[in-house]
């Protein structure tokens, strides 16, 4: 009878769990959907395992929804309910799923190509999920026409800041009715939404397999530049910029790469092109000097956010591909970057690195 109370209580105006894994005998506390904070005391003679019961079947029959990791790199997904289990992927900081269920302190959860458990302690659900899922999700435009032109204002009329080709992503950084603000290299401007695909992006989980199977693609691709590096090495030239290139760390090909790239400082941007002398837009000049050591890269800087593999920023050295919104660079050591910049600025160095919101780092060799 106890335990039949206990579930009205939990499931009676549609409430959902804040957090299941800290309920108490003694006290609830619960959320309504509308976000209004709740306490409703049990009777005393309710056990803690038919708290626990109720938890279960509450999570399981009531509240379905979105869930945010909340941890410093990932948290393990596992086949069942405790570190017993098998591993079956990765849950990684930010990264959103879908709670399913809940068992004895741990969410069934869906992420990804993932279905697994996670602790209770390292995810938030309810009404703080949503809320925190707005600040963890980047709203990105992608370009659905053959040359994009950014304005400086929300009209069609306005002066272009700047040109984006079609399939480059963008940073969204406001939005109204009709226009979304972007980030590119020239700066903050607008574009009618009738040229651009809008989508929200997360961070997911990544299965055992998929982890595997990324890591072994980036050694190939690691292995293949090194190779390609090695037979054009003959071709590398130093450079005799003022800017101090590398750090005493990164590989002799990364270091190799920065010298090649810093004789066409100075040069002019031209959008759309691959020259590093008669001019070359910031894609191109990466792709351009890459080129010389036999390397292959995309003319784009979106897609170069998935060349070779992953490192942090804490991480970077010289030679790594520097990814921003609609644009790309070189990082050179000393926390410069050497890139194709604007057409008023030509090829240049920019300090700090970090100078507008760095969106990946991506190393080669």
């Amino acid at each position: 009878m106890r335990r039949k109370a206990v579930l009205m209580l939990l499931t009676a105006a549609g409430l959902f769990l804040i957090n299941p894994a800290t309920a108490q005998a003694g006290q609830l506390s619960l959320g309504l959907d509308g976000g209004i904070a709740s306490s409703i005391s049990l009777a005393s003679n309710a056990t803690e395992e038919d708290i626990e019961e109720a938890l279960n079947i509450a999570v399981t029959t009531t509240y379905t929804g979105l869930c945010v990791a909340q941890v410093n790199d990932y948290v393990n997904i596992r086949s069942g309910p405790s570190e017993d289990y098998d591993v079956v992927g990765k849950l990684y900081a930010n990264s959103v799923g879908t709670v399913e269920g809940y068992e004895d302190g741990w969410y069934q959860i869906t992420s990804g190509n993932v279905t697994g458990y996670v602790s209770a302690e390292y995810v938030v659900i309810g009404t703080e999920a949503e809320t925190l899922a707005e600040e963890v999700g980047t709203r990105m435009a992608t370009v659905t026409t053959e040359t994009l032109r950014v304005r400086t204002e929300a009209t069609t009329e306005s002066s272009i800041l700047g040109l984006i080709p079609e399939g480059e992503e963008l940073v969204v950084t406001d939005e109204t009715d009709d226009f979304v603000q972007v980030s590119i290299e020239e700066g903050d401007g607008w574009v009618s939404k009738e040229y651009v695909s809008l989508s929200t992006e997360y961070v997911y989980a990544e299965s055992k397999e998929e982890e595997e199977a990324r890591l072994a693609k980036e050694e190939a691709a690691r292995k293949a530049a090194q190779a390609a590096a090695a037979a054009a090495t003959s071709k590398s030239s130093s450079s005799s910029s003022d800017v101090v290139i590398g750090s005493g760390s990164g590989s002799s090909s990364g270091n190799a790469v920065v010298s090649y790239a810093c004789q066409f400082v100075g040069n002019p941007y031209v959008y759309g092109g691959t020259s590093l002398t008669n001019g070359t837009d910031c894609s191109g000049f990466v792709m351009s000097v890459y080129a010389h050591f036999g390397v292959s890269l995309p003319h784009s800087s979106s897609a170069m956010c998935s060349v070779g593999y992953g490192v942090s920023l804490s991480e970077i050295q010289p030679g790594d591909i520097v990814c921003y919104s609609g644009h790309v660079a070189i990082y050179v050591g000393n926390n410069t970057i050497v890139h194709a910049s604007t057409s008023s600025t030509g090829i240049k160095y920019t300090s700090p690195v970090n100078y507008k919101t760095v969106l990946a780092v991506r190393r080669i060799f």
